[in-house]
Parts: structure tokens; C-alpha cells; sequence
């Protein structure tokens, strides 16, 4: 006998990329940062232990007042979430009355959430080269979400198209989750005072090194995210912990180190790039910190099982436009070297 609510009996729930010892695995599989946060993030969750024993900033303004300034908003324009997640969940909870529509290859979590909050979504196919074309969601209705770059195929979507969208649509609300924007491509969040029916999502999880402290915002006009936290007051005022408002402020603090890594990440992106395409990968041109890319010779699966006998974790979607693709997270150099050489090793193996 189960007492869960039966609307929910068949929800399917969002799968997680594996965590491992990563003393035994090079792990590429979760979008993760493969660096340490710095020094002073470490050690800013030793001090904000000490004061455990009260509750969390409910307005986080340790973080919220330099992530404003830093991103060139007001406060009231900007919505500090437990994760991107927990911000995206309120936008299909809350924004949705007229339904949302997304692609068809994205975030597994916008399907997820759709069900969820039995949100009646239009699925809009991406273009054959994975690319994102907004004029076909001129006949869809309600919100409209998707992001840029887009995951797991990396391809990115000039503003000026979305601009253009935003201003013949003036009344519907436009979410672009921009996870991985410091990779490549220019941020819409500048453009937010132009259009009231923008927002924004980010993450302090992918360029910040703080996947695991749990850290996303949403940025938009006042009302906007009023209105988000009319439902976060409603469920959990005490949403971003203690020690993740801690991390959160140490991080805006050390910019140049966050700049440094993301110039690393993005110098590793194209080596990796360069050499698969050696290998004789086909690749998407990816902006964000991970790799898409399939073997005219492999399918997907092959070489997902290959490269774990090789303690290497990637990720595989079992999906029918993307079950021949790997989506490679992009390590440090010395990690991405040994993928590079472990699939040159099984591509010889299966072709001699």
C-alpha cells in the first residue's frame, strides 16, 4: 500500500550524475568545477560554523549586496536560491498558469518539474546541428524557458535573438538559465531593466567552485522576484544555509581567482576539442564547461561502458537524439590528457 498522493504515482524523478571516490575515478560526469574553491572560501565555513546554533540570514545580504553590485543590479532585483534548482522549481511552481514550453534536448529537471507541478508543457524539437531557434515558439503558449548555453549540447544563443522574441512577446515570460554563461557568450541579466518579462537564472555551482554548497540566483525586475519570494516566504524563509551565505561571500571576493579557473577551464575546453576531433569525433561547439560529442564508429553507450572499465565517469543520455553522444565535463588538463589517450586506446581496439 503506498499513501503517496496518486497524481504523483508516476513521477519520474531527475537522475543525478554518479558520485564516486574520485581517488579511483576521473570524474567528468557532473558539470562540477575539477578546482578547490580558494583558500578563503575553505576556510570561511570554519568561522561560520561557530554560529550554527542560530538561523540563517533570511535576506542573505552577505552575499546579496556584492552579487548585486557585482552583476550591476539592485537588490530587489535579485533572488538568492538553494541552488539554481530551488529557483527554477519556483518558476514552474509559481509562473506557469498558462503552461511552458522548452526543448527537447535541455535540463532534464524542466521535464521533471513540469510533472511535478502537472505543468502543461510543449516540448519544441532543437534544429538538426542542436541549435535553438526561438521563432518556433511563436505558436506555443505561456512561459517560454531554456538555457543558454544550452545542456548538454553546450550551443549558445545570441542575445539579439533573444531580444527580439522579448519584444514581440511582450507578454510572456522568458527564463534563460544561464548555469554555464561564464564559459562563453554574453550574460542577459544587463538587459533586465529593458525587458519586465526577463529572468535570469544563475549558479554559483559550475565557474564558483560550489556545486556542493548549493548557491543560484534569479535576476528580474522587482515584481518578478517579489513574487518569488512571496513563495519562498510561504515554503522556507531560511532557504540558503549559514554555511553557504559564508562561501557564497568569501567567493565574490576572490573574482580574480574565479577568472583564473574559468580561463583554465576554457583553455582545456578547446585542447579537448582539438584532440577529439583528431580522435574523429563530430562535436556541437560547446560554450559551456563540458564537451558533447559522438564517434561516427561507437555508439554512445560503447564508449560510456568503455571508459568506465577505465575508471573514466562521463555522462550518457539513453534518449533518441542523444544516446550516441557523451557529454565530457572538462577536467584539468593532466584528466582531460588521460580521456584523450583512454579513447584513443578503446577508438583502436574496435576499428583494427
Amino acid at each position: 500500500m503506498s499513501f503517496l498522493n496518486p497524481k504523483y504515482q508516476d513521477l519520474t524523478p531527475y537522475t543525478p550524475g554518479e558520485q564516486v571516490d574520485e581517488q579511483e575515478y576521473i570524474k567528468l560526469n557532473t558539470n562540477e568545477s575539477p578546482y578547490p574553491p580558494a583558500a578563503s572560501v575553505q576556510q570561511a565555513v570554519v568561522h561560520a560554523a561557530q554560529k550554527l546554533n542560530r538561523y540563517s540570514d533570511i535576506a542573505g545580504e552577505s552575499v546579496a549586496k556584492p552579487l548585486a553590485r557585482y552583476l550591476g543590479v539592485k537588490q530587489e532585483q535579485l533572488f538568492l536560491g538553494n541552488g539554481s534548482d530551488e529557483v527554477l522549481a519556483y518558476i514552474f511552481q509559481g509562473f506557469t498558469e498558462n503552461g511552458i514550453a522548452f526543448p527537447d534536448v535541455t535540463y532534464g529537471f524542466y521535464q521533471v518539474y513540469s510533472n511535478l507541478y502537472q505543468v502543461d508543457a510543449k516540448i519544441v524539437p532543437l534544429k538538426d546541428d542542436f541549435s535553438l531557434e526561438l521563432t518556433k515558439y511563436k505558436k506555443t503558449k505561456g512561459t517560454v524557458i531554456f538555457a543558454n548555453p544550452n545542456a548538454p549540447t553546450g550551443m549558445y544563443l545570441a542575445p539579439e535573438e533573444i531580444c527580439d522574441f522579448l519584444e514581440h512577446h511582450p507578454d510572456r515570460l522568458v527564463v534563460v538559465d544561464e548555469a554555464y554563461i561564464d564559459f562563453g557568450g554574453k550574460s542577459m541579466i544587463p538587459l533586465i531593466n529593458q525587458y519586465r518579462n526577463l529572468l535570469v537564472v544563475g549558479t554559483f555551482s559550475k565557474s564558483r567552485q560550489l556545486a556542493g554548497a548549493r548557491l543560484g540566483f534569479g535576476v528580474g525586475n522587482a515584481a518578478l522576484i517579489a513574487d518569488l519570494n512571496r513563495l519562498r516566504f510561504s515554503l522556507n524563509p531560511y532557504n540558503v544555509n549559514s554555511l553557504t551565505q559564508a562561501v557564497g561571500e568569501a567567493v565574490l571576493q576572490e573574482q580574480s581567482y574565479v577568472d583564473q579557473k574559468i580561463r583554465e577551464t576554457i583553455q582545456v575546453r578547446e585542447w579537448s576539442k582539438k584532440k577529439l576531433t583528431e580522435l574523429g569525433f563530430e562535436q556541437t561547439d560547446s560554450q559551456g564547461n563540458f564537451l558533447f560529442a559522438k564517434h561516427p564508429k561507437l555508439a554512445g553507450e560503447k564508449l560510456f561502458t568503455a571508459l568506465r572499465e577505465k575508471k573514466i565517469l562521463v555522462r550518457w543520455f539513453n534518449q533518441p537524439r542523444t544516446k550516441d553522444h557523451l557529454r565530457i565535463t572538462v577536467g584539468t588538463q593532466e584528466q582531460m590528457e588521460r580521456l584523450v589517450q583512454a579513447l584513443a586506446t578503446i577508438i583502436k581496439e574496435v576499428t583494427v
